[in-house]
């Protein structure tokens, strides 16, 4: 444990720092948006290029887009059912339903990088390709159904075409199996680039960090149902297919991960409940900072 937490407290004290800038007006929440795009535009596709592009492919990776996919569909029928119990408002219901399906992997990344190295990323970028091909199309999808804007089918189509870690994943995948060299100035510069993906991302986690509690029992249910159940999906989908080692802490830390960012940006969008989808990934990511290190000490 005390060698888990000698990797990832660094990882907490950049969530810390990027907070306290936050408090001090030396980084205000407008910058926490820049990091976000510099993360998902540069950081993020170089380092799905240098990790997934060495990764030794093997028949059980298969089975980790196929497991995130499984627990998307899963959650969004209890959550589908959940909603309707409550009797929640259109907006709020929309708000609910997307949170819970949007798995944070994003968030993961650091935690990972810290305890596994670039192949428990790539791995873990494997089990996200579903979570990130489902967010811009299906996911996204139900929140332009439940909001006010009604955004058209053209946009969803565009958001999906421009995503520069989606196209990163295909042409790794395509590296990968053409067992195609990166020239090595190139890799140096990816490498380096996806190096900046921990720092920015923890950076912005501690910018967009917001402790003020709302609807706190739906919040709750939110959260017991993306980390709760997502867990237990998890560990019942790496139990089913005989996952071992690396590839089963990844499905079931991918499957409890916390409420997605795109929660927040999708509200925002489509007019949804917004101070409630600040709520959602606030309080995710404040369990989530102390609930992934433990999970990653369980499953060691």
């Amino acid at each position: 444990m005390e060698i888990i937490l000698f990797k990832i407290l660094p990882v907490l004290l950049i969530f810390l720092l990027g907070y306290i800038l936050k408090i001090l007006n030396v980084l205000p929440v407008k910058y926490g948006d820049m990091l976000i795009r510099v993360i998902f535009n540069v950081s993020l596709p170089a380092l799905v290029i240098v990790s997934i592009s060495s990764l030794e492919l093997n028949l059980q990776l298969v089975y980790l887009p196929f497991c995130s996919f499984i627990v998307i569909c899963a959650v969004y029928f209890i959550s589908l059912f959940t909603g309707k119990a409550f009797k929640l408002q259109k907006l709020t219901f929309g708000t609910f339903l997307i949170g819970t399906l949007i798995l944070n992997n994003g968030f993961l990344i650091p935690f990972i990088m810290a305890a596994f190295g670039d192949d428990g990323v790539a791995r873990l970028l494997l089990f996200d390709f579903t979570n990130g091909l489902l967010v811009f199309s299906f996911i996204y999808y139900q929140a332009v159904k439940f909001g006010n804007k009604g955004a058209g089918n053209k946009t969803i189509i565009k958001k999906f075409l421009v995503s520069a870690p989606l196209w990163a994943l295909f042409i790794a995948i395509i590296l990968n199996l053409a067992q195609l060299k990166i020239p090595f100035t190139l890799y140096h510069f990816l490498d380096i680039s996806g190096d900046m993906t921990i720092p920015l991302m923890m950076l912005s986690l501690g910018i967009f960090f917001n402790p003020k509690p709302h609807k706190i029992k739906l919040v709750a249910a939110g959260l017991f149902i993306r980390m709760g159940i997502g867990l237990g999906l998890g560990i019942l989908l790496s139990w089913l297919f005989g996952l071992e080692g690396l590839n089963r802490t990844i499905v079931i830390i991918g499957s409890a991960a916390p409420i997605g960012f795109n929660t927040l940006t999708f509200a925002s969008m489509e007019e949804l409940d917004k101070e409630f989808a600040a709520s959602l990934v606030s309080a995710s990511i404040l369990i989530g900072i102390f609930y992934t290190p433990f999970l990653i000490f369980l499953l060691q």
